[in-house]
């Protein structure tokens, strides 16, 4: 067994930093910029021989020195990081990596997730996520017990959304989804954005479509990916890494959650302004028909001239330009937003 002794980064930096970055190297791995934490077992020798990261609850990074594996060092690591997930106040944590890799990372306590051609996602939850799909199934049928079909519809919908803030244009797509189909599955995404919180921008939501009856409303919790934590250290060809992400975001939905829950269609917003979400669209236009998922695209509303989206309104209220915010947000966004002293 190796002796060594661990080191901890939150995060390394100068000359530990490029240290660890040419153990990476080593592994045919590259360092995660987002990466918060790392651990590291240093040998006799002072050098690296084995190393784990993180980025809030996924762990990234992941490399032991050839010369050393099979020697059990993988508890040591997992164990180190596994106390400051505790320290943060995390319990449900995941990990990414290649299918191949699917042995090491079972081996460490995960459970896989979603799988691709390209990527695997695991977490440390025994049947977390089928605990989280029936959550969903819970929820839906608390929903159509209190709410109305929509009679007229056809088949049962769903919308993925940030709504930071919720806008008239999010309004828009959900009153259109919900006048298409029988029931409309909200998701508000549970990753935090910043600016306000997930928790606010939920409320916001709730707030602004109480009065829609066949819209079910859930969080995302961990399980549909935010980009800002979806890992490319292990991916060579970078300019393929927003396609992996876009399918193992795709195959959780159109396998899991919209099987579950008897999806048909899924709505978004024709994007004119932002090139990755349109991008993602394409990716969802290819992807989901194959599994009978038919993909509307709704055309954006505009107000004044101006195509509404939650980041013009965030820009307008950063300028102060009160009359424009009022005119993209409904009664109940801008009123949710006074309460807590944004505008």
């Amino acid at each position: 067994m190796a002796e060594y002794s661990i080191a901890e980064g939150k995060p390394f930096a100068h000359s530990e930093l490029e240290r660890l970055k040419a153990f990476l190297k080593t592994a045919e791995l590259d360092y995660d910029e987002g990466i918060e934490y790392t651990v590291e077992l240093i040998g006799e020798e002072g050098d690296i021989i084995a190393t784990a990261s993180s980025q809030a609850n996924v762990i990234k990074c992941v490399a032991i020195s050839p010369e050393y594996q099979g020697q059990n060092l993988l508890a040591p690591l997992f164990s180190t990081l596994m106390q400051h997930f505790a320290d943060e106040g995390i319990f449900h944590y995941f990990g990414f990596t290649k299918p191949k890799n699917k042995t090491v990372f079972t081996h460490m306590g995960l459970y896989p997730v979603a799988e691709t051609q390209s990527v695997l996602l695991l977490e440390n939850k025994k049947n977390g996520f089928a605990h989280y799909v029936k959550s969903l199934e819970n929820e839906s049928a608390a929903r159509m017990a209190s709410g109305t079909e929509n009679s007229a519809g056809e088949g049962i919908g769903a919308i993925v959304a940030n709504c930071n803030p919720f806008t008239k244009g999010h309004r828009y797509l959900i009153e259109q989804s919900a006048a298409a189909c029988k029931w409309v599955h909200l998701f508000v995404l549970s990753a935090e954005q910043g600016w306000i919180s997930a928790g606010d921008r939920f409320e916001m939501v709730k707030r602004g479509v109480a009065d829609i009856p066949n819209v079910i409303l859930h969080t995302t919790s961990d399980y549909l990916i935010s980009p800002v934590v979806f890992p490319t250290y292990f991916i060579k060809d970078k300019s393929a890494a927003f396609t992996m992400n876009c399918m193992l975001d795709v195959e959780i939905f159109r396998s899991h959650i919209a099987k579950a829950l008897g999806i048909t269609r899924r709505f978004v917003g024709t994007e004119p302004q932002s090139a990755v979400t349109s991008a993602y669209n394409e990716v969802l236009k290819a992807e989901l028909p194959p599994y009978d998922i038919a993909v509307s695209e709704i055309e954006r509303v505009s107000v004044n001239g101006a195509v509404v989206s939650a980041s013009t309104v965030r820009s307008a209220i950063a300028s102060g330009d009160t009359a424009s915010v009022k005119a993209m947000l409904p009664d109940s966004s801008y009123q949710y937003l006074s309460a807590l002293g944004v505008l």
